[in-house]
């Protein structure tokens, strides 16, 4: 058992111990319908109005969980997205629509700053009293911050707040609505409703399966991995995710590695035409371009993730492998199914699932074997935090002699990529490289992590690439025989290559 943070989180860990249990034990379809009534067991609510609601919202979950898709969910998908990020509809407890409030601190001062900013002329005065005019009110906030005794309060639902790519709204029954045109799977919203209303859909039925019917797959984990549990090397982790089955633990930051270098080269050959060009590991960053700013989409790096550039390292050297991504990360579900890179990477789950799916089969992560973990070097291993990329890629630069100068900006989270981006779009940003980091902290700050401290994840991730032995990005990489692996976007086939990372 691990330690989590809420008890949402305890809630959904519960539902997926549960989902993962049955179907190792083959019980799953037929007993599905019970889980429910095993984790809200007797009479007694543990949190809600009564235990009937409760094991509703169980169930709504379960469905998730086997990954499947709730009816009210499928109403707000457009051109068969597959929706990754859901809202349990039965536990949103439609928080106030009223964003502006005016409370009983509100002195009816006589200078009404209030009415004075306010550009629609919502706000009168009654009884010496401030009031809102909701049908004019445009939620601009100038009152609230015009008032001299912060009498108005800011109601904005947590769920919108959240949402820095604006894609939730209410729906007719004023529950929350995800807008999946918008949406980037980033899964900030699964965080911040107090109630556990949002969730993400989960692969771990179909990647079990994979395993029991005896087909090789490999677990490819995110280097953030080292900084999620407190007693445990990353050595023991990948021990015990082959006593569960997967044929081998291979690091990402491998394949991060094999993107610094790549993404390097691309610059120097790129930015003279492109001017500005975007980092493209996060996924969540390149969503939201590719739906919020569609006509940055061409500076987006054409060199794949560091997920998809491991799964095509795999896969060219074992074609008959399955590939499985282990990461903090919500969106990497949303990468996995892209159209211009499906079946690369076959699945993903977060930290909590592989947490839950180990527990489920009863093996203890410290009770482990500390094995040797050394795929990648520091620079790969630090992709995981906010600056990690930029760090990487400025290093590969150095290393192949590019001819070329960077100028760069870090977006540590969606708020400040969407400054940028703004800025860009303008035709004004004075840089020329963007790292954009969908979640604040970097990966770390994913929305699938157990460990939820950025500061303390950010030093252990530090510390875990501090202690690699590879030192030199170019070096590491020409030990791999990559001639035939395409790690860019664009190309009809991995045969099309035509620049490996040997090349350098």
């Amino acid at each position: 058992m691990f330690k989590f943070n809420t008890d949402v989180q305890m809630l959904k860990y519960e539902v997926l111990y549960n989902v993962a249990k049955l179907t190792l034990e083959d019980r799953l379809e037929d007993e599905y319908d019970e889980i429910p009534h095993e984790i809200i067991p007797g009479t007694k609510p543990r949190f809600r109005c009564c235990v009937y609601k409760e094991r509703a919202i169980i169930e709504q979950r379960t469905k998730v969980a086997m990954g499947k898709n709730l009816k009210r969910t499928m109403k707000h998908v457009v051109d068969g997205e597959e929706p990754i990020i859901q809202v349990l509809d039965i536990a949103c407890e439609e928080c106030p629509i009223k964003r502006y409030r005016v409370t009983e601190a509100c002195r009816g001062c006589i200078t009404h700053r209030c009415t004075e900013v306010c550009p629609k002329g919502a706000i009168s005065i009654i009884n010496k009293k401030s009031h809102i005019d909701y049908d004019k009110c445009i939620e601009c906030g100038r009152c609230k911050d015009a008032c001299p005794y912060n009498a108005i309060s800011d109601n904005l639902r947590p769920c919108i707040r959240s949402c820095a790519a604006k894609a939730i709204t209410m729906d007719e029954e004023l529950k929350a609505a995800i807008n999946y045109e918008k949406c980037t799977s980033c899964g900030a919203c699964t965080l911040a409703c107090p109630f556990g209303a949002i969730t993400d859909k989960s692969y771990i039925v179909d990647i079990i399966r994979a395993i029991k019917s005896g087909k090789k797959v490999y677990a490819l984990v995110a280097p953030a991995i080292a900084s999620q549990f407190k007693d445990a090397t990353v050595g023991q982790i990948k021990s015990a995710l082959r006593e569960f089955g997967f044929a081998d633990v291979i690091e990402v930051a491998l394949g991060a590695d094999f993107v610094a270098v790549e993404e390097a080269k691309e610059f120097e050959e790129r930015i003279k035409d492109l001017k500005v060009m975007t980092s493209s590991c996060c996924p969540a960053f390149v969503a939201h371009i590719k739906k919020s700013y569609p006509e940055l989409a061409h500076n987006i790096s054409t060199t794949v993730s560091p997920m998809t550039a491991i799964s095509k390292y795999i896969k060219k050297h074992d074609p008959m492998a399955m590939t499985v991504f282990i990461g903090p990360c919500t969106a990497k579900k949303s990468e996995v199914m892209r159209e211009d890179i499906k079946g690369i990477t076959d699945f993903a789950m977060t930290f909590e699932e592989m947490a839950a799916i180990l527990d489920a089969a009863n093996i203890d992560i410290k009770e482990q074997q500390d094995v040797e973990v050394d795929d990648a070097t520091l620079f790969g291993r630090k992709f995981a935090r906010s600056g990690g990329v930029l760090e990487a890629v400025i290093e590969a630069i150095k290393e192949i002699d590019a001819d070329v100068e960077i100028n760069p900006i870090v977006c540590n989270g969606l708020e400040e990529c969407n400054k940028t981006l703004k800025i860009m779009k303008a035709g004004k940003l004075p840089n020329n490289f963007v790292e954009g980091m969908a979640c604040v902290g970097g990966c770390i700050g994913g929305a699938g992590v157990i460990n939820n401290n950025v500061n303390q994840a950010k030093l252990a991730v530090n510390k875990f690439g501090d202690a690699s032995l590879h030192k030199n990005i170019k070096e590491r990489v020409n030990q791999f025989d990559t001639d035939e692996v395409d790690f860019h976007i664009g190309n009809s086939s991995d045969e099309s290559n035509k620049s490996s990372c040997k090349e350098a």
